[in-house]
């Protein structure tokens, strides 16, 4: 199940002014096929009038609708696509009915702009209210991260899958995106660490940084706005608040650059990887890439399965090439490729060929560390902190017990492989781990990014947009 939270509708008060709305929020979706990916709803009940906010399944767009029983008060749908799992998106709905223009009444900015290339673009009527935060006979409400379905419980096939930082509703005041985000000097929109705005009698303003189900100031979530307007969490786990964020862009493994028949399962926010077909290898490759600098990450044995992991040129034809539907792709299989892979038995794969007898990791809950020297073209690994060949990663030129000496031509990104007679595979920690990856300890990189459960050798950096803009 994943995690959402829950505020019943009885718990505000009369709307300021249902003319007027704002949701300001900042998401990374994950994998797609959910049926719809809702990371907002609301529900008058059974049958009754309800809002939504979705990312939908088939195209990927961003969809904005108000129903009444028979007909949608308003529905807005984007051109614009959101498949990029790498991607923060800042998304901002401004509703204010009481403009004359019809365009203007419901506006969606996306980045900072406002998204006038519209799939679809039925608008209010002036003056028509808002039903979210209504008063209505039922304790169902708001949903973030989820919708409810017809009979008034939360639907299985729709929660949203991926990250979500700050989410904004500011009841009877519309704002335009400005208020919440800017460009920095790179031209990339940020957020706004402290906006500025009026929040209303049911606004709210969640950071997700408490911990724990109970809708009060302590819990996950809890409203920093003022009022008091928490939200009930379910299947928060231990571990909710991550890492990842608008400011700071953790890797994560790529639900788009994989093979086209060769797809493994991809879940947990693309953290956890497993067979969806019992049998051949399946590859995925990583959403950050790199020229230059070092880097390290982990993987958590959690199965018993076949796990590979290792690295690959972006232009590698492992996540390209049609293989025949139920063919092995797996870093290292082709000779001429800039690959390696590193299997769970202790062995090693590159350019076709394969050295047994290394360091097996086939225990679960057995953790592989890969420290990858760009600058001196060397990868090392280590087992469960004691790294392989007596490798050291901080050699240099010398490139001591490296276990791959390559000289790349393009971008190399983190490679995984699983072939599973069941749907266990690994969990991949890049900093950012998630909730049940096995990290106990509190290991972070020299600039203090990262949650290792090993030691992060000395020049290496966690995979992180600030690392990679300083290093990459």
């Amino acid at each position: 199940m994943a995690t959402y939270l829950n505020a019943p509708s009885g718990r505000f008060g009369t709307p300021t002014n249902a003319k007027k709305y704002t949701i300001s929020t900042w998401i990374k979706p994950a994998v797609e096929g959910n049926d719809t990916n809702n990371f907002f709803n609301y529900n008058y009940g059974s049958g009754k009038q309800a809002i939504s906010i979705q990312i939908r399944n088939n195209d990927q767009t961003l969809r904005i609708n108000q129903y009444v029983p028979g007909t949608d008060t308003y529905d807005i749908r984007t051109n614009k696509v959101f498949r990029d799992p790498s991607a923060w998106y800042h998304i901002v709905i401004k509703y204010d009915s009481t403009q004359s223009t019809a365009s203007d009444r419901v506006k969606i900015y996306v980045n900072g702009e406002n998204q006038t290339s519209l799939a679809a673009s039925s608008y209010p009527g002036q003056n028509v209210d808002s039903f979210i935060a209504d008063t209505p006979n039922n304790n169902k409400g708001i949903n973030i991260g989820g919708q409810w379905d017809g009979s008034g419980n939360a639907s299985a096939n729709s929660y949203f899958l991926g990250y979500m930082a700050q989410f904004i509703y500011t009841d009877g005041y519309a704002y335009d995106a400005s208020t919440f985000g800017s460009t920095n000097a790179n031209s990339i929109w940020v957020p706004n660490s402290s906006p500025s705005v009026t929040y209303g009698t049911n606004g709210f303003k969640l950071d997700f940084a408490g911990t724990g189900t109970t809708a009060n100031a302590s819990g996950f979530g809890a409203d920093t706005s003022g009022n008091n307007n928490h939200f009930t969490a379910t299947a928060v786990g231990t571990d909710a608040n991550t890492k990842d964020s608008p400011q700071n862009n953790f890797c994560t493994m790529n639900s788009v650059a994989i093979n086209k028949f060769n797809q493994p399962g991809l879940s947990r926010g693309n953290l956890s990887i497993f067979d969806t077909n019992n049998g051949n290898w399946r590859i995925a490759g990583a959403t950050h890439g790199f020229t230059s600098g070092k880097w390290y990450w982990e993987t958590k044995y959690s199965g018993a399965n076949s796990l590979m992991v290792g690295i690959a040129d972006v232009n590698n034809y492992i996540f390209s090439r049609t293989y025949a539907t139920g063919g092995d792709a797996y870093p290292g299989r082709y000779s001429g490729s800039q690959s390696f892979g590193y299997r769970n038995n202790g062995t090693i794969y590159h350019n076709g060929n394969t050295t047994s007898g290394k360091t097996s990791w086939d225990n679960n809950g057995d953790f592989l560390g890969i420290a990858l020297d760009m600058d001196n073209k060397a990868l090392y690994a280590h087992v469960n902190g004691t790294y392989v060949d007596s490798g050291n990663p901080t050699s240099g030129a010398s490139r001591t017990g490296s276990l791959f000496n390559f000289t790349p031509t393009h971008f190399v990104t983190p490679a995984f492989a699983v072939s599973a007679a069941g749907y266990n595979g690994g969990y991949v920690n890049f900093g950012n781990p998630i909730t049940d990856g096995g990290i106990t300890n509190n290991n972070s990189d020299a600039n203090g990014y990262g949650k290792f459960q090993y030691a992060v050798p000395s020049g290496y950096y966690a995979i992180c947009s600030k690392n990679l803009g300083t290093y990459g």
